[in-house]
């Protein structure tokens, strides 16, 4: 199979919000994007879905030596293959593309975190370095549009960690910090047992305040020069946005549902968001 098709077809099979943004974008970025995120899923599926730890670290240290082989070597993987066509048209940076996987490896070794200073570093490697890569492809000319992207990554990531607290906790992870249970009374058993208490439910509104102030400072961030062109970050956030009401419409039980929008709407947000420039 075609390195790019097999990208496209890793995108479309997981069903992701970040899909959709995709779909406007020129044919080039289109596929370079796609590739950077197939490689996101394939390192993340690592961790999801491997049971030994062991096996895990083996895969992970595979793909560091996948990455090094993209920009001096010849890729196995259709994922590094379409990478190296890629880095071939976009400057993505190797150091950038190993950080990913460092943060795929506190997965490893880390089911908790103290503090969000300790969860900032994880939401960083894992979502605010995308960020910094994908604003290369879809192009930028001012540097401030790197903040706005590291900062619109880490707003991504924490808004995937209050929909998913239930299925996590079913893995026997929380990431919520640990000082911030304790400031609102909940105990990791009541998030582990999925009882939803009041404290849990002020605990849950604080997050999402918080994941709404860091939408809120990326789009302060971002120079106007550069809105165009980073309009598919901007079409990722309104639908991630839309999921976070949607959840609190939904009366935030996020400990024993998990809130999605529908694929149709998902592509009407895309759409509307991309019209409005």
């Amino acid at each position: 199979m075609d390195p790019h098709q097999y990208c496209q077809e890793k995108a479309v099979a997981s069903g992701s919000s970040f899909y959709y943004s995709f779909l406007f974008l020129p044919a080039e970025r289109r596929k370079a994007i796609t590739a950077l995120y197939a490689f996101c899923r394939e390192v993340d599926d690592v961790v999801d879905e491997c049971t030994d730890l062991a096996v895990a670290r083996t895969k992970l240290a595979w793909w560091r030596k996948e990455v090094a082989t993209i920009f001096n070597g010849a890729p196995q993987h259709p994922v590094a293959r379409a990478l190296a066509d890629v880095t071939a048209r976009f400057p993505l940076r190797e150091d950038l593309l190993h950080q990913v996987i460092d943060g795929m490896q506190m997965d490893l070794e880390h089911n908790r975190y103290r503090d969000f200073d300790a969860l900032k570093v994880y939401c960083h490697r894992v979502a605010g370095v995308v960020g910094l890569l994908s604003a290369e492809i879809f192009g930028y000319q001012d540097n401030g549009t790197l903040s706005y992207a590291a900062d619109l990554g880490l707003a991504f990531q924490l808004t995937n960690i209050i929909r998913d607290v239930g299925e996590d906790a079913r893995r026997d992870r929380i990431y919520l910090p640990l000082d911030e249970l304790q400031r609102f009374g909940v105990t990791e058993d009541d998030i582990l047992q999925s009882r939803e208490t009041a404290g849990f439910r002020a605990l849950l509104e604080f997050q999402i305040g918080r994941a709404l102030s860091y939408y809120r400072q990326a789009f302060d961030a971002l120079p106007a020069i550069d809105r165009r062109s980073q309009r598919a970050g901007i079409i990722m956030a309104a639908i991630y946005q839309t999921l976070l009401e949607e959840i609190r419409r939904d009366g935030s039980h996020v400990l024993t549902r998990r809130t999605s929008l529908t694929p149709v709407r998902k592509l009407w947000i895309a759409w509307r968001t991309w019209m409005s420039g």
